[in-house]
């Protein structure tokens, strides 16, 4: 189980229960079969219930883990006439063991009596295989030993450890009946029968058998599964308790599956009504027959752990608490969604009734139920094992109106899971059902259909199954039981990966504490490795090099959308143009993509079109904000001018903060090369440093603002200058940097062209109003904005139609790892912004 250091919801606050409870003098205890496991966990019991203040103490206990379906399988092995002896001594040998571990030396009198119920259990056995037969109460009465044989190794320890505890067989006092709704207690006479063995047994604690009673003809019977909690909650109402403590291994009721939903928290308290509709829609919380004697007695039930006594668990009783107004999610699987429909159905009394008269008369159990206020259909939602079956019985009650048309049929849709959200608070407080249902739009979960009773303690929505896990966190976040999440997938962690993993994990406490974002590094992928983390990698992921596997982008999307995380996003810091091949087919799956990667927005068209329209459908976001200018705000820019109206007319820039400094600082006085080698050195260029002075990297810049502008430019329809002179574009790095001097005449020229005309050289990208796209040196008068940069600054100048005289120019740091780091954290932030974090 997830444990959290702060609680995400109100309702995960700890409790007074725990300081509550010592003044308690009358309480009853029901321990599980985890608890009561083996040796160690009943003698875990036994100290646990000893050292509690209560001077009345019922302590009711099932079967060790296990045994009961053993017990079953003994039943049906033998009545099959199958083998069933080893199983049978594997499971006597278990008892055998297990008091021999809790009494040492002393333990023969307890194995004596175990060997005799066992004894007696075999000649049963051997009866039902003679009979080839045994009918469903042997079968019973034979399950409820094991809860026979635990509860009385308990109560003996106890006695041996000097503790005055009674033991109670249940049989002896519990009288029950078998009716349609379940199993019924007979109180009169378990009252009159228990009275009369508490006078020959006067202690005022006792341990109790769970799970077994005897019917009004005095036969061995159970109480069916969850039965030991139900004896749990009957005993304390015959002992008059104050509380009932169900002790099981979870700390207490959680608002979701933890097994779906990591981040459930465990709720401090909830109502009697929250726990059944809860229990309703399958969560493990208690069984709404189990609460029956205590919501008729208004006796509070604490769901807690035995392995961690210290903690208070979950109060369930009549009132809750105030926190809300959500308390908690389940799913249902294994469901169908029934659709009757029909132009004959409108305004027609009795429709409805006859849909459920025929499935109650097929014996189909309906679990949801959705009619559109048209009356043009019904439907509902079964058991997916009763689908055909409830099917088939409304066709035949409306034969007659297939046949005329009036009903077009009964449609069937399988593989349905129905979401529940549960709280009392839900009544009266507007926007409950609304963030419900954005919550699942954001996360494109289809919902089927929809039911709200008026009571407004439950919203329940038809799902497909392969949907319900996602549907589930979706609406866990929303509801603040956990942080809106996003699982954050990172290609490429090299210097700017890198300096972008270690700004999100400097901002993480302050956007989990400030804005309820909480951003989980789940992957890592490079060109050599694979590092994953099914929670966080967190701020020391440069250290677990012993869990990196082989390079596997596949491994890396399935990893990363495995758990369902109400969001992911694919943050690539690459260069690589086959990881932006994939970007169509992730945002077309809804994930969203963050990269200063320019091979996507600057590669093939057909490409590009495909990315635009991916997202456009799915509504996944795309960013790239630091493909140009690094972590300067250049794409918002064009983005928000763009989208406000205005026209571009004309672009220009410098992009290469490589190209920038080599020129700034390009006067004559030093050779041309020997500022390529200190640039190199002080690793402002690439490796090779003819990536930057081939100019194709501010070629893409240019291509990408086109195309951001409504252009559909290509990076072949750029002109580009390419400084780097013909006979070198093939040489290895190496003999290119020995051979660097043969840039220099070329360039000197150049210079002292510009020089004669009292102007500067400077590598700039345009694009004029007609669409003429061009990337090479130029020169520009000593005033221009362009010819007075600092250092390594880029620029772009924006003509538009509102910016016409006097462009619009954005200047600033264009390179280096942690400003572009900035912009694309930048851009992270928006895209969760627009999933509803408060950023």
């Amino acid at each position: 189980m997830t444990t959290l250091a702060q609680p995400l919801h109100p309702a995960a606050a700890a409790s007074p229960t725990s300081q509550r409870v010592n003044t308690l003098s009358n309480v009853a205890h029901k321990f599980g079969g985890t608890s009561m496991a083996d040796a160690a966990r009943i003698r875990h019991v036994a100290e646990l219930v000893r050292a509690r203040p209560e001077a009345t103490q019922v302590v009711v206990v099932s079967a060790m883990s296990g045994v009961t379906d053993a017990l079953l399988a003994l039943a049906a092995a033998a009545a099959a006439n199958q083998p069933w002896r080893d199983k049978f001594e594997a499971l006597r040998q278990r008892h055998l063991d297990t008091a021999e571990e809790l009494f040492a030396d002393k333990a023969q009198p307890a194995k004596d009596w175990l060997t005799a119920r066992f004894d007696e259990l075999s000649k049963v056995l051997d009866a039902i295989a003679v009979l080839r037969g045994a009918g469903n109460g042997v079968a019973e009465a034979i399950s409820g030993n094991g809860e026979v044989w635990s509860s009385w190794l308990l109560h003996a320890l106890l006695r041996s450890l000097g503790a005055d505890y009674a033991w109670c067989d249940a049989r002896e006092v519990l009288v029950v009946r078998h009716e349609e709704l379940g199993v019924a207690v007979d109180w009169d006479v378990t009252e009159a029968k228990l009275a009369l063995w508490r006078a020959a047994h006067p202690q005022p604690r006792v341990v109790v058998t769970g799970y077994v009673a005897r019917d009004e003809n005095g036969r061995d019977t159970v109480l069916g599964r969850n039965g030991s909690d139900y004896s749990g909650a009957i005993f304390a109402a015959l002992y008059k308790s104050e509380e009932l403590h169900i002790w099981t291994d979870v700390d207490g009721v959680l608002s979701a599956d933890p097994r779906i939903e990591p981040e459930a928290v465990t709720l401090s308290a909830m109502s009697y009504n929250e726990a059944c509709e809860l229990a309703y829609f399958g969560a493990k919380v208690i069984h709404p027959q189990t609460m029956a004697p205590a919501i008729s007695r208004g006796l509070p039930i604490l769901i807690r752990n035995t392995f961690k006594p210290e903690l208070p668990g979950t109060r369930i009783d009549a009132r809750g608490d105030e926190n809300g107004p959500v308390k908690g999610l389940t799913l249902a699987h294994g469901l169908a969604l029934l659709n009757v429909e029909g132009t004959g159905m409108i305004g027609v009394p009795g429709t409805a009734e006859r849909v459920f008269a025929a499935l109650r008369a097929a014996r189909v159990s309906v679990v949801m139920i959705s009619q559109g206020s048209s009356e043009h259909s019904i439907c509902c939602v079964v058991k997916l094992a009763e689908a055909d079956t409830a099917r088939a019985a409304i066709e035949g009650a409306f034969a007659r109106e297939l046949h005329a048309g009036q009903i077009n049929g009964v449609q069937v849709s399988r593989d349905i899971s129905v979401l529940a959200v549960v709280g009392d608070r839900m009544a009266g407080v507007p926007g409950v059902a609304a963030r419900l249902f954005d919550a699942l739009a954001r996360s494109h979960v289809n919902i089927r259909a929809i039911a709200q009773g008026a009571s407004e303690r439950n919203i329940s929505v038809a799902i497909s199954n392969d949907q319900a896990t996602l549907a589930l966190r979706a609406a866990h976040a929303a509801f603040w039981l956990s942080p809106q999440t996003i699982s954050v997938g990172l290609i490429g962690p090299g210097k700017v990966g890198a300096a972008l993993l270690d700004q999100i994990s400097a901002a993480a406490p302050r956007l989990r504490r400030e804005a309820g974002l909480d951003l989980r590094l789940r992957a890592i992928l490079s060109t050599k490795y694979l590092l994953a983390d099914e929670r966080d990698l967190g701020a020391n992921w440069r250290d677990r090099d012993g869990d990196f596997v082989g390079n596997d982008i596949d491994g890396f999307m399935k990893h990363l959308i495995a758990a369902h995380l109400p969001h992911t996003v694919i943050v690539d810091c690459s260069g690589s143009n086959e990881v932006a091949a994939k970007y169509p087919q992730w945002l077309a799956a809804g994930i969203h993509v963050i990269t200063p990667n320019k091979q996507a927005g600057a590669g093939p068209l057909d490409r590009y079109r495909a990315i635009k329209a991916a997202a456009a459908q799915s509504g996944a976001r795309f960013r790239y904000e630091a493909t140009v200018g690094a972590g300067l705000p250049v794409m918002q820019t064009l983005r928000d001018l763009i989208d406000t109206g205005d026209e571009l007319t004309a672009v220009a820039g410098i992009f290469s903060g490589t190209l920038a400094w080599l020129f700034n600082r390009y006067d004559g006085s030093i050779a041309f090369s020997e500022l390529v080698r200190e640039a190199h050195k002080l690793g402002y260029t690439e490796p090779d440093p003819r990536d930057d002075l081939s100019g194709i990297d501010v070629a893409r810049k240019l291509v990408i603002l086109a195309r951001e502008a409504g252009r559909e430019l290509s990076l072949e329809n750029v002109a580009v200058e390419n400084l780097v002179p013909s006979p070198l574009l093939g040489a290895g790095r190496e003999e290119f940097m020995s051979r660097l001097s043969e840039l220099d005449a070329p360039i000197a020229a150049r210079l002292a062209a510009a020089k004669a005309k009292d102007r500067v050289l400077r590598y700039v990208a345009q694009l004029d109003k007609d669409g003429k796209a061009s990337v090479g040196l130029v020169e520009l008068p000593r005033s221009h904005t362009f010819a007075n940069l600092q250092l390594t600054d880029n620029v772009v100048q924006f003509s538009t139609k509102r910016y016409n005289s006097n462009p619009m120019v954005i200047q600033g740091p264009g390179a280096g790892p942690e400003v572009t780091a900035a912009g694309v954290f930048a851009d992270l932030l928006r895209v969760a912004a627009s999933l509803g974090a408060r950023v």
